[in-house]
């Protein structure tokens, strides 16, 4: 009996087989674009589309399943008062080539957005989506994932994962829309084999010797358990930080965001959810222009420490996935690696 959790995928096939899922959903997958940037992108013609697989994508699946802005409802005006319409269903969307980074962060969004309750703009896209995940044999130059726990391969969370053994991919199914989609499509597939299982093994232990980065995640969080930071450490971080929220726009887990209606004229508008930051000033400012945090000592407390010790107070893990995604765009060169840096090497009491 053919085993639906882990099958055998030609790479001759993998085309073929994208060709028949975008037939019945929308499918995004990594694509470089003229200027050289390589970002999930929705394909529409696979012949006329290279799917790049060897880059990291620039941005992670959080502008698909939180964008940047979104309308929550229209609403409307009339003598009994205020009537809110929800937006249009969600379709069905598959993400293809996701790192188990970015899986990691859609699993911590999945967390966020359903407690106390589940956001339904939320979970209507991720309900309808479908993700197949790429496990890295070659982490990115930046990449830390190990050190957070989020790859180089995962064990749980995705519908599929693949790993790249040779000439095939070594697929496994973790969920149930995953198994189903084998089952349907399982002529694109054959079975496993031994030598198949001795491979990918080989392959993943090679992957968690290829780090280049010694960062010491859990060392940093033992530490911010037990001792509060010193002020000379924010001090130093905030001199060199510029304040322009790049960190958080393309850190694939700062889920914050600020609420505003919009008027579209007396008896209509919009109710929309647009990124905020907790890096900006603007977040902590109140209505009669007070800010009861220090712009100029603090502006990268909160980030940090939401990451390292709140999250891993509550949910038992960080919220850093270990993208590197924060040090390629930070030009101050304070990114969350430094300050785990300064936090594992100062002298404490």
């Amino acid at each position: 009996m053919i085993n639906l959790k882990e099958l055998i995928l030609t790479k001759d096939n993998l085309i073929p087989l994208l060709r028949k899922l975008g037939k019945e959903a929308r499918l995004i997958a990594p694509v470089q674009n003229t200027y050289g940037d390589t970002l999930f992108t929705e394909i529409s013609d696979l012949d006329a589309t290279e799917i790049d697989l060897s880059n990291q994508p620039q941005a992670s699946l959080k502008p698909f399943l939180l964008p940047q802005q979104e309308t929550l409802a229209h609403y409307s005006i009339d003598q009994d008062g205020y009537t809110f319409t929800p937006p249009k269903p969600e379709q069905a969307t598959i993400y293809f080539g996701v790192r188990s980074c970015d899986l990691t962060a859609v699993l911590y969004m999945d967390l966020i957005f359903s407690k106390p309750t589940k956001d339904s703009n939320y979970y209507a896209r991720r309900n309808q989506s479908l993700i197949i995940s790429l496990g890295c044999n070659d982490p990115f130059a930046n990449c830390f994932c190990e050190a957070t726990g989020s790859g180089p391969s995962l064990e749980y969370g995705y519908d599929l994962q693949l790993i790249d053994i040779g000439d095939c991919y070594f697929v496994s199914a973790g969920r149930r829309k995953g198994a189903d989609l084998l089952k349907k499509w399982g002529y694109f597939f054959r079975e496993v084999d031994e030598e198949d299982r001795k491979i990918r093994y080989q392959l993943l232990l090679e992957a968690r010797g290829k780090f280049t980065r010694n960062v010491q995640v859990a060392h940093a969080c033992r530490r911010l358990e037990k001792h509060p930071v010193p002020e000379t450490i924010w001090n130093a971080l905030s001199r060199r930080c510029y304040d322009c929220g790049g960190c958080a726009y393309v850190c694939p887990t700062c889920t914050c965001f600020s609420v505003d209606d919009m008027a579209l004229n007396e008896s209509e508008g919009l109710r929309l959810r647009s990124w905020d930051a907790c890096t900006s000033s603007g977040f902590t400012r109140m209505a009669g222009g007070h800010n009861p945090v220090d712009r100029r000592h603090h502006a990268l407390k909160r980030r940090f420490l939401h990451k390292l010790k709140d999250d891993f107070s509550r949910h038992g893990k960080v919220s850093c996935t270990g993208c590197g995604r924060c040090i390629d765009i930070c030009f101050g060169g304070v990114d969350i690696t430094t300050f785990i840096h300064l936090v594992t090497t100062v002298e404490v009491p």
